[in-house]
């Protein structure tokens, strides 16, 4: 049965192939990025949406993960409320909005757009790490204190593999949102993908929008598969056949 399963993915992802391609021909994306200097332009977009998407998401990653452990510890855990809210407050502003009001005060270009970036992926992370750890069973902390184990070996060793899978989750959210919201750097003088496609929208130019609308795809799924391999080095293995059964 899962043999089956698998050619018949295999042959609906080769038509999706197919069709891609044909449509790809057809509105001249193939002919535009046969042009040397285009197919280099886009390979230069593409080395600046990648960097915008690497920085803001390290940023949001080291704050995000400090955030959710520490208002997971006892004498802070009262707080945790507050600070979600305060850490929520830039996904209810428009990534647009954002994205302006960061261009008012650090101005136009990279920086801007990575702190815009950084406010909006930050708080699936938190708030995800904050819900794995405070999700681990109790019996299994306090069997681990019943040990003699202190409370930051438990926190490294069982706290954080255990809530790894709803860590990732998060990690995962937030790198497909920052991909996709990264093409609107473009509007501050950042660069990246969205060059093509407002460019393209600009001009009505097809080939011109899929040459940036498809790499930014590419690059979300790309990014959603990465985070399933973190999810085999990082999730431990006894966890995930406990899953899996």
């Amino acid at each position: 049965m899962n043999r089956a399963l698998g050619k018949a993915y295999r042959f609906i992802l080769l038509m999706i192939l197919l069709a891609a391609g044909v449509l790809m021909d057809r509105v001249g994306l193939i002919e535009y990025l046969s042009d040397p200097f285009e197919i280099q332009y886009t390979l230069n977009l593409i080395t600046q949406h990648i960097t915008m998407v690497f920085v803001s998401m390290l940023m949001a990653v080291i704050l995000g993960l400090s955030v959710g452990i520490i208002f997971t510890r006892q004498r802070f855990r009262r707080y945790a409320g507050m600070v979600m809210y305060i850490v929520g407050l830039g996904q209810t502003i428009p990534s647009l909005a954002v994205i302006a009001i960061a261009m008012s005060f650090l101005g136009i270009g990279f920086r801007a757009a990575v702190f815009a970036l950084f406010i909006y992926s930050v708080l699936p992370i938190a708030r995800n790490t904050l819900a794995g750890i405070t999700s681990v069973p109790s019996w299994i902390i306090d069997a681990a204190r019943g040990m003699g184990m202190p409370n930051l070996v438990i926190l490294i060793q069982i706290e954080i593999p255990n809530a790894m899978k709803v860590i990732l989750t998060g990690f995962r959210v937030a790198l497909v949102i920052n991909i996709g919201t990264a093409a609107l750097a473009f509007l501050i003088g950042a660069g990246g993908l969205g060059d093509h496609i407002f460019t393209g929208i600009a001009l009505m130019r097809t080939d011109k929008l899929l040459a940036g609308a498809i790499p930014t795809t590419l690059l979300a799924l790309i990014g959603d598969y990465l985070c399933d391999l973190m999810g085999l080095v990082l999730i431990p293995r006894g966890l995930r056949l406990r899953e899996e059964g």
